[in-house]
């Protein structure tokens, strides 16, 4: 049987699993145990734990359980609540003020949790009842909250950056400094678009007229300076964890390691102090939580790390490379057809999935073509960010659709749309303007 063949055996049997509803970690290597078997010298059966721990034994997979700690901690109390509530007291005189503090809210509990799902849960269970009686649309209400979600998996400390580096040996330190400039890019064009959408919709409900929840939007919410000023002390906790971990981390006081550290003692310690969160089934809540992410974040490192050695070891991710180099595609036509590839993966698979089984069979391509790899790693996470918001898998689609079962899933799905078409735009412009993604990293990193 030639490698192209078994190549696509290879991928239609794990795709075959992974659609099947089968764990990430359990598809990708039985797959690889299959193929191993089938097509590859017994004694390699026999190496395969070996093979696992040399690849697990990685100073920078510490990163991965330390940033999930944090996140537990954070996600453990009322944090995203204080969040909200304390931007919507400085923001609310702005038109769509209480949209632009969940944009803002979003983004800020996502720079600690790193995590979409648990930021579309912390942020909307507060934001999409106060928006909904306010007068915004279902649509808007959310799909600002399963929009502002994804930035998790973007703005620093992010796992998916994490992930991308470990597969594409990448410096984790640069992929995070890339993604503070797209990641402020894409709160501006959804905040802008919230502002937009808040004056249509203000301006249709006052046409409408009559409609008491139609004419909630239009009155102002009284807030005075001293709720102001009161708001400050629940969100200057969370200012100063993220500037210490900015500090630590871009100052180069600390390695990612070293940072993700400094974050997990410090939610800990700040979860204990303001939110009480110290009595023992509190702790037992936030460590086991961590345990079980973390566990299935490894176990799907470890068996991707199988996956791609069967992959290479068949010759399948070489036969693959050297096709896309022969395509002869110039390097914006190559871009535009696996932007369109990892879109369609993203509305069937997760986006560590797609991290670890696209960007080995990609890598080549990407550097025949001199495609920056830490800029490609940013626009391959937006592009991600586009799965996590649309069908069939969405997941934020159905995180919202759980704390807010009372709203249609076609009202979140098309109040999401538009945030799609804003992320499209951010990646038009990191094509126009890479600097907004490589200028930092290799300002930083330019003497070394």
């Amino acid at each position: 049987m030639d490698t192209t063949t078994i190549g696509l055996l290879y991928t239609g049997v794990t795709l075959l699993l992974l659609f099947s509803g089968m764990p990430i970690a359990f598809a990708l290597g039985l797959s690889a145990l299959g193929f191993m078997a089938a097509f590859m010298p017994s004694a390699h059966l026999g190496s395969v734990a070996e093979t696992i721990f040399s690849e697990l034994d990685n100073f920078t997979l510490l990163t991965i359980p330390l940033f999930v700690l944090m996140g537990a901690a954070i996600g453990k109390t009322r944090a995203g609540a204080d969040i909200y509530n304390s931007l919507n007291a400085w923001l609310h005189k702005i038109p769509g003020g209480l949209g632009l503090a969940n944009v803002f809210a979003c983004a800020v509990f996502a720079a600690m949790c790193g995590s979409s799902p648990a930021t579309c849960s912390a942020i909307g269970s507060s934001g999409i009842p106060q928006l909904v009686k306010r007068g915004y649309s279902e649509g808007l209400a959310t799909g600002i909250i399963a929009a502002g979600g994804t930035l998790g998996i973007l703005i620093p400390p992010s796992l998916t950056l994490i992930l991308y580096g470990l597969a594409s040996e990448q410096s984790i330190g640069r992929l995070f400094m890339a993604g503070i400039g797209p990641g402020t890019l894409l709160i501006f064009l959804f905040a802008l678009w919230v502002m937009i959408k808040y004056k249509l919709e203000r301006a249709q409900a006052a046409a409408r007229g009559g409609d008491a929840a139609e004419q909630a939007i239009l009155e102002d919410e009284q807030i005075t300076w001293r709720d102001r000023l009161s708001a400050l002390p629940r969100l200057m906790p969370f200012g100063i964890l993220i500037a210490v971990i900015m500090v630590a981390m871009y100052g180069g006081w600390a390695t990612p390691s070293e940072v993700a550290g400094i974050g997990a003692v410090g939610a800990t310690v700040m979860v204990i102090l303001l939110y009480q969160c110290y009595r023992p089934d509190d702790i037992k809540t936030i460590l086991s939580g961590t345990i079980r992410e973390s566990t299935m974040i490894m176990m799907i490192i470890a068996t991707s790390f199988l996956f791609t050695f069967v992959m290479s070891y068949l010759g399948v991710t070489q036969k693959a490379a050297t096709w896309l180099v022969e395509l002869e595609l110039s390097k914006w036509t190559f871009f535009f057809w696996v932007n369109i590839f990892i879109i369609v993966l993203g509305f069937f698979l997760p986006p560590v999935a797609i991290i670890l089984m696209v960007t080995p069979i990609l890598l080549p391509a990407l550097n025949s073509l001199g495609i920056d790899l830490i800029w490609f790693g940013i626009v391959m996470t937006i592009l991600m960010e586009m799965g996590l918001i649309t069908p069939p898998v969405g997941l934020n689609l159905f995180v919202i659709n759980g704390i807010s079962p009372e709203i249609k899933l076609k009202n979140i799905l098309w109040g999401s749309m538009p945030f799609i078409g804003m992320m499209t735009l951010a990646i038009v412009i990191l094509c126009l303007v890479p600097g907004i993604a490589t200028w930092l990293p290799n300002h930083f990193y330019q003497g070394g």
